[in-house]
């Protein structure tokens, strides 16, 4: 018996999965064809998973998938094209997937963009909470489906969460000057309150929802970042070491897999443990009680079927 309280911030993915058997198990994880994404699917499908992975450039997707498949001798590792700032590709993409598969067992929203310049998804949307959060809502209750119990979803979230509760007076940056750290925060405090509201409608399915902090790591996501932004995000962090790849993508793994977590759901994970709350101005770690708060999950729940133009009941 293997003892997941001993797991931490050095524990990497492929301790998580040692041991845990996902034949006939079907995983999705956007934003797989590299970073966290790749190394969360690469594991997944060392243990027998079938794995689709996403990416925005096929290519690059193709090459990472053929990567994993040599890795692990798993052949059920494919690439789908997927760009979460639009909800028509969206909307096509989670048609395919329906067709195509007669469940999903684990989906794993890992894709997302930081801090960069104001921009807009192809619906208007400020590109951080449109791509961040409204392109994951849109895909996952579209996919809901498809999902056989026990499932899980997974979103990858961030500490970046205690930088700013989602605003629900101003969340596009129509009134308030472009802060490309806040609309991060933002969107990362979305992930969590969405696996609140999804836990609610379907963990009584036996389809559990979990939002996480990975830990501090350098992948493709920092690509936006300048100079002025790492001085930031040190004196945030203020010492706290980076992670690896391995290490970073241990917690996805942790909440996509672990039977610790049988019959949990709507909490947020970090170091492959489930947080505590936090409110402490100057938190290094934990949850901000905002982002759990059922009443901002439920407002958030509302206003996302109202930009993405669609209302989901799930029975």
């Amino acid at each position: 018996m293997r003892d997941a309280s001993k797991f931490g911030a050095d524990t990497i993915a492929a301790e998580v999965a040692d041991g845990i058997d996902l034949t006939g198990k079907v995983a999705l994880v956007t934003g797989g064809s590299s970073g966290l994404g790749q190394e969360t699917a690469r594991v997944l499908a060392s243990r027998g998973a079938e794995v689709i992975l996403t990416a925005r450039d096929v290519a690059k997707g193709e090459a990472v998938a053929a990567a994993i498949r040599d890795a692990t001798g798993n052949p059920a590792v494919s690439v789908e094209a997927l760009e979460l700032g639009s909800f028509a590709q969206i909307r096509a993409f989670a048609a395919r997937m329906v067709a195509r598969h007669t469940h999903l067992d684990m989906v794993v929203n890992n894709a997302g963009v930081m801090a960069c310049p104001f921009a807009k998804t192809a619906d208007g949307n400020e590109l951080q909470f449109g791509s961040n959060h409204l392109g994951h809502f849109l895909m996952t209750c579209l996919l809901v489906p498809a999902l056989r119990a026990p499932a899980r979803i997974v979103s990858v979230s961030s500490r970046g969460h205690h930088i700013s509760p989602v605003v629900f007076e101003d969340l596009q940056f129509e009134r308030r000057p472009y802060d490309k750290w806040a609309a991060y925060g933002q969107s990362k405090t979305a992930n969590v309150l969405f696996a609140v509201a999804l836990e609610k409608r379907l963990g009584r399915r036996g389809i559990h929802a979990f939002a996480l902090h990975p830990g501090a790591i350098m992948t493709e996501l920092g690509r936006h970042l300048q100079g002025e932004d790492f001085e930031f995000l040190r004196s945030r962090n203020r010492g706290m070491k980076f992670k690896t790849v391995e290490s970073g993508s241990a917690t996805s793994v942790f909440a996509a897999t672990a039977p610790e977590l049988d019959g949990t759901g709507g909490v947020y994970l970090e170091d492959c443990q489930i947080a505590a709350v936090n409110d402490a101005p100057d938190a290094l770690d934990g949850v901000k009680s905002y982002a759990l708060d059922p009443t901002n999950a439920e407002r958030l729940w509302d206003v996302s079927e109202q930009l993405v133009g669609q209302r989901f009941a799930f029975a």
